[in-house]
C-alpha cells in the first residue's frame, strides 16, 4: 500500500462563506469532503489562525479584513470537513502565516520514518495558502511527488487560481 498524504488547506468557514468567502470556495466543499473521505492514506488539515492582534500584523495591515480569528466560528473547519477530520483523527496544523513550516518539518520527520510516496494538496486559497504550502513542502521534500487537484481548490479570483496553478506547475508540482 502506498504511503500517501492528503493535505487539506484552510477549508475554514471564513474562506468559504464568511469574511473572505467566495462562490468558488463554496462550490468545492462537498468535493473536498468526498476526496478526504475516500482518500487511502494519511490526511492532514491546516487552519489559518490569527489572534485578536490581527490588525497589528503585517498581514492585517495588507489585508484589513479580520478572518480566522482563533476560537471564532469563522476559524472552524467547514462542518463536512470537520466531520472527516474527527472520524479520521487527522492532525491539524494551525498556522499564523500562509505556509506552515511546522507541517513541512512534520512531513520530513514522517518521510524519515517511512518514505512518502506522494503528497496531494487541495483547499483554499489556491493563490495564497495552497501555493505557499506546496512550495514550502517542495523545498523540504524535493524528491517526493507533489500534486494539486485544481478542481479541489479555489482562489481569491478565478484568474488568481489559474496563475497559482501555473506557478506550481513551473516548480514541478503536478497539476492533476
Amino acid at each position: 500500500m502506498p504511503n500517501a498524504y492528503l493535505i487539506v488547506v484552510d477549508m475554514q468557514n471564513d474562506f468559504i462563506d464568511g469574511a473572505l468567502g467566495t462562490s468558488e470556495a463554496q462550490s468545492i466543499v462537498d468535493a473536498v469532503a468526498q476526496r478526504a473521505t475516500d482518500f487511502n492514506g494519511t490526511i492532514v488539515f491546516t487552519k489559518d489562525s490569527h489572534g485578536s492582534d490581527y490588525a497589528a500584523t503585517q498581514e492585517g495591515r495588507n489585508l484589513p479584513i479580520p478572518h480566522c480569528i482563533a476560537g471564532t466560528p469563522g476559524w472552524e473547519l467547514a462542518p463536512a470537513l470537520e466531520a472527516v477530520r474527527a472520524r479520521r483523527s487527522a492532525p491539524v496544523f494551525e498556522k499564523p502565516s500562509f505556509g506552515s513550516l511546522d507541517l513541512a518539518r512534520w512531513l520530513v520527520a514522517q518521510n524519515d520514518v517511512a518514505p512518502i510516496d506522494s503528497i496531494e494538496l487541495c483547499g483554499l486559497c489556491t493563490d495564497i495558502c495552497v501555493v505557499s504550502n506546496a512550495l514550502t513542502i517542495k523545498a523540504h521534500l524535493p524528491e517526493v511527488p507533489l500534486a494539486v487537484n485544481p478542481a479541489l481548490c479555489a482562489g481569491v479570483t478565478p484568474a488568481a487560481h489559474d496563475a497559482a496553478l501555473t506557478t506550481m506547475a513551473s516548480c514541478q508540482v503536478q497539476i492533476l
